[in-house]
Protein backbone atom coordinates (compact mmCIF):
# COMPACT_ATOMS: atom_id res chain seq x y z
CA UNK A 1 0.00 0.00 0.00
CA UNK A 2 1.15 3.12 -1.01
CA UNK A 3 1.40 6.54 0.89
CA UNK A 4 -0.66 8.72 -1.49
CA UNK A 5 -1.36 12.52 -1.04
CA UNK A 6 -4.43 13.02 1.23
CA UNK A 7 -6.09 15.40 -1.01
CA UNK A 8 -9.64 17.01 -1.16
CA UNK A 9 -12.30 16.38 0.84
CA UNK A 10 -14.11 12.71 2.96
CA UNK A 11 -16.08 10.96 0.13
CA UNK A 12 -17.58 8.95 2.80
CA UNK A 13 -18.24 8.53 6.46
CA UNK A 14 -19.22 12.58 6.31
CA UNK A 15 -22.42 12.63 7.80
CA UNK A 16 -24.10 10.99 11.52
CA UNK A 17 -25.42 7.31 10.66
CA UNK A 18 -25.45 5.93 14.72
CA UNK A 19 -25.00 8.95 17.47
CA UNK A 20 -27.19 12.18 18.12
CA UNK A 21 -23.11 13.55 18.38
CA UNK A 22 -20.34 13.99 17.24
CA UNK A 23 -16.62 15.07 15.85
CA UNK A 24 -15.95 15.57 12.37
CA UNK A 25 -11.70 16.21 11.58
CA UNK A 26 -11.28 19.72 9.65
CA UNK A 27 -7.96 18.53 8.84
CA UNK A 28 -6.37 15.74 6.46
CA UNK A 29 -4.23 13.23 8.91
CA UNK A 30 -2.82 10.16 9.71
CA UNK A 31 -4.22 9.14 12.70
CA UNK A 32 -2.79 6.02 14.88
CA UNK A 33 -4.04 3.18 16.28
CA UNK A 34 -2.79 4.39 19.89
CA UNK A 35 -4.35 7.84 19.36
CA UNK A 36 -7.76 6.28 18.46
CA UNK A 37 -7.86 4.05 21.76
CA UNK A 38 -6.22 7.20 24.10
CA UNK A 39 -9.49 9.01 22.62
CA UNK A 40 -11.96 6.67 23.44
CA UNK A 41 -10.83 6.09 26.78
CA UNK A 42 -11.36 9.50 27.52
CA UNK A 43 -14.36 10.06 26.61
CA UNK A 44 -16.22 6.35 27.74
CA UNK A 45 -14.33 7.56 31.35
CA UNK A 46 -16.08 10.63 31.54
CA UNK A 47 -19.73 9.68 30.22
CA UNK A 48 -19.25 7.16 33.34
CA UNK A 49 -20.07 4.70 30.46
CA UNK A 50 -23.54 5.52 29.71
CA UNK A 51 -24.86 6.14 26.33
CA UNK A 52 -23.04 4.44 23.10
CA UNK A 53 -19.85 5.38 21.79
CA UNK A 54 -18.86 4.71 17.98
CA UNK A 55 -15.54 4.73 16.76
CA UNK A 56 -16.00 6.05 12.89
CA UNK A 57 -12.27 5.58 11.48
CA UNK A 58 -9.89 2.58 11.56
CA UNK A 59 -6.37 1.92 11.41
CA UNK A 60 -5.83 -0.27 8.62
CA UNK A 61 -2.88 1.27 6.53
CA UNK A 62 0.76 -0.29 7.76
CA UNK A 63 3.47 2.51 8.38
CA UNK A 64 7.00 0.73 7.75
CA UNK A 65 9.87 2.38 9.62
CA UNK A 66 13.55 1.15 9.17
CA UNK A 67 15.66 1.08 12.48
CA UNK A 68 18.02 3.61 14.01
CA UNK A 69 21.43 4.17 12.83
CA UNK A 70 20.85 2.30 9.78
CA UNK A 71 21.83 2.99 6.32
CA UNK A 72 19.97 4.09 3.06
CA UNK A 73 19.47 0.99 1.04
CA UNK A 74 18.98 -2.80 1.99
CA UNK A 75 15.07 -2.86 1.46
CA UNK A 76 11.93 -1.30 2.97
CA UNK A 77 12.11 -1.06 6.75
CA UNK A 78 9.66 -3.61 8.89
CA UNK A 79 5.98 -2.70 9.59
CA UNK A 80 6.13 -0.47 12.37
CA UNK A 81 2.04 0.82 13.32
CA UNK A 82 -1.11 1.46 12.13
CA UNK A 83 -2.43 4.11 10.65
CA UNK A 84 -6.34 5.65 9.65
CA UNK A 85 -6.29 8.01 6.78
CA UNK A 86 -8.74 11.13 7.77
CA UNK A 87 -9.38 13.65 5.66
CA UNK A 88 -11.94 17.01 6.09
CA UNK A 89 -15.00 16.04 7.46
CA UNK A 90 -15.00 12.81 8.23
CA UNK A 91 -16.97 11.96 11.43
CA UNK A 92 -14.44 10.08 13.95
CA UNK A 93 -16.70 9.52 16.50
CA UNK A 94 -20.49 9.61 17.18
CA UNK A 95 -22.31 9.47 20.88
CA UNK A 96 -25.90 8.81 22.13
CA UNK A 97 -27.34 7.90 24.69
CA UNK A 98 -26.06 11.21 26.95
CA UNK A 99 -27.29 15.13 27.70
CA UNK A 100 -25.97 17.11 24.69
CA UNK A 101 -23.39 18.77 27.40
CA UNK A 102 -21.99 15.10 28.83
CA UNK A 103 -21.55 14.50 25.11
CA UNK A 104 -19.83 17.79 23.90
CA UNK A 105 -17.47 17.31 26.97
CA UNK A 106 -16.44 13.86 26.06
CA UNK A 107 -15.99 14.41 22.83
CA UNK A 108 -13.89 17.36 23.65
CA UNK A 109 -11.70 15.62 25.59
CA UNK A 110 -11.34 12.85 22.92
CA UNK A 111 -10.47 15.69 20.60
CA UNK A 112 -7.50 16.67 23.00
CA UNK A 113 -5.87 13.27 22.40
CA UNK A 114 -6.00 13.89 18.76
CA UNK A 115 -3.82 15.29 15.91
CA UNK A 116 -6.40 16.98 14.04
CA UNK A 117 -8.90 20.41 14.31
CA UNK A 118 -12.18 18.69 14.91
CA UNK A 119 -15.58 20.53 15.31
CA UNK A 120 -18.23 18.96 17.46
CA UNK A 121 -21.71 18.30 15.12
CA UNK A 122 -25.41 17.28 16.20
CA UNK A 123 -27.68 15.40 13.85
CA UNK A 124 -30.57 17.22 12.17
CA UNK A 125 -33.58 14.86 13.94
CA UNK A 126 -32.35 15.98 17.09
CA UNK A 127 -34.86 17.95 19.27
CA UNK A 128 -33.27 19.75 22.35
Amino acid sequence: MQKGRMKGLSQRGHRLSNGMFGVKALDSVFVTSRQIEAARIAATRYMKREGQLWIKIFPDKPITKKPLEVRMGKGKGALDHYVAVVKPGRILFEISGVPIDVAKEALRLASQKLPVKTKFVIARDYDA
